[in-house]
């Protein structure tokens, strides 16, 4: 099997470029749709939820900011601006580090941890609404495991 990567060249085949298409248009009416349905119900961003659900998942309930810029795919000046936001809202607060007092953590509040729960009520539900009553059981495991396989990074793709 050849590495097409290296070929400057390769230009992807009619069907790989509709699949692209109909992915990122996809993307974009379902997020909508979610953060439309969040915004109704008088909830944060689906970005919030993200930040909380990783905290709430954490040990201890608290990340490191680069830890949660990782687990969400958040640029680091947006989860900045972000954190500031959700720490006057008593969602989350930052504590420096035991060890030496430079660093900081951000620590899920039990006003946090109720907002995610909250969220999720509505999250959920949109879920449902927006994926799973388009498709059965084994077209989402199906689409999936096809996410997965671009997902994967292209290391990964060798084992």
């Amino acid at each position: 099997m050849s590495d097409r990567s290296t070929d400057a060249t390769a230009k992807p085949s009619p069907s790989a470029t509709r699949a692209w298409i109909r992915l990122m248009r996809a993307q974009r009416v379902v997020l909508a749709a979610i953060e439309q349905d969040l915004k109704a119900a008088g909830l944060p961003p689906l970005g919030w939820y993200d930040v909380l659900l990783e905290l709430v998942r954490a040990q201890n309930g608290k990340l490191r900011p680069y830890e949660i810029e990782e687990r969400t795919l958040l640029a680091q000046h947006n989860l900045s601006r972000l954190i500031d936001r959700m720490e006057k809202d008593d969602l989350v607060r930052r504590e420096a580090f035991a060890e030496d007092g430079r660093g900081r953590w951000v620590t899920v509040t039990e006003t946090g941890r109720a907002m995610q729960s909250r969220m999720w009520s509505v999250y959920g539900a949109a879920i449902q609404t927006h994926l799973g009553e388009k498709l059965d059981d084994a077209r989402a495991d199906q689409l999936a495991e096809l996410l997965a396989v671009l997902s994967r990074t292209p290391s990964s793709s060798h084992t």
